[in-house]
């Protein structure tokens, strides 16, 4: 909910910039380069910075696809960051990767010989 939140007072901004500056000031130019530096400020900022923490604290809305061919074990938190474990049958090996802001900087730990099913 609160993902939403953020993107509806983001749209709001960026309207009432363009109804400011572009109709009432008659400064198109303006008013269309300030909502473009707005927008993707803040698609930079809800990427590289918001989503986890949205997610995490204030109950926001994430997605995050399985690999082809994987079947997904787990989830846990650890700081602002989500871990990830799947399991892959083929090659009979675990992957435990971290989802972080952005994608940047993500660490990845890879078990060999895992076979989680047995007993």
């Amino acid at each position: 909910m609160i993902t939403y939140f953020y993107w509806f007072c983001l749209g709001a901004v960026i309207v009432f910039l363009l109804w400011t500056l572009g109709l009432k000031a008659k400064q198109w130019r303006g008013a269309l380069i300030s909502s473009a530096v707005i927008l993707v400020f803040g698609w930079g900022l809800h990427f590289f910075y918001l989503e986890n923490l949205f997610v995490k604290r204030f109950g926001g809305v994430m997605t995050i696809k399985t690999p082809a061919g994987q079947q997904h074990l787990g989830t846990t938190w650890k700081d602002d960051n989500l871990w990830v474990e799947t399991y892959d049958p083929l090659e009979n090996t675990c992957y435990f990767y971290e989802y972080s802001r952005g994608n940047l900087l993500e660490g990845r730990v890879i078990i060999k010989d895992c076979d989680p099913y047995k007993p």
